[in-house]
């Protein structure tokens, strides 16, 4: 029973975790773009976006992060002979990057926070897509364990969701457009 209960909490915790990375590089992305804005909207946006970052990070992706950890690691001492699983240890590489990405989110918050950061808003659209991508894998690993499907079915599956990422880029970009034409056209009048 433990073993559920552990792949419950672990299952809570991954939900939690992404949803926190990919909120949190959005608000990235956002406070980046403030710096456009005239004073005093690039201050007090540039401080709300701040304690948004703090208050993420550390109410829900950390916490996230841990529990998820936690449980995996609970999940393991209950069912050992998983250690033993190749696609066990590949899952756990690609967990690895996610911990990296983590990371290195909080060394990207505190270079915004001092106004250092050299990221523009549109690397920024593409760092946040890596969760997604790091999300198919793991979950396509962890479902399919060592019969990972090769077949047509599966690259069409790749290939919408490579679909839907570019076309989420397509639409920022356009969305960027529209408000840089709008500016243009407002500074002409």
């Amino acid at each position: 029973m433990a073993y559920y209960w552990f792949k419950a909490f672990h299952i809570i915790g991954v939900v939690v975790w992404f949803a926190g990375l990919f909120y949190l590089v959005r608000l990235f992305i956002y406070h980046v773009e403030a710096n456009e804005q005239p004073e005093p909207a690039r201050s007090i946006l540039k401080n709300q976006y701040e304690i948004m970052e703090k208050r993420l990070l550390n109410i829900i992706t950390t916490p996230g992060m841990i529990v998820t950890v936690v449980m995996a690691v609970g999940l393991l001492v209950t069912n050992q002979e998983l250690l033993h699983e190749g696609w066990l240890h590949t899952k756990l590489l690609f967990v690895a990057v996610l911990l990296f990405y983590h990371h290195y989110c909080v060394k990207v918050m505190k270079q915004l926070q001092r106004n250092e950061c050299g990221w523009s808003s549109k690397q920024l659209r593409a760092l946040n897509e890596a969760p997604t991508l790091l999300l198919v894998v793991i979950v396509m690993l962890a479902v399919f364990k060592n019969s990972l499907p090769t077949d047509l079915t599966a690259w069409v599956i790749f290939g919408l969701v490579i679909l839907m990422a570019a076309t989420i880029q397509l639409y920022a970009r356009k969305r960027r457009l529209d408000q840089e034409k709008l500016m243009t056209e407002a500074t002409q009048e």
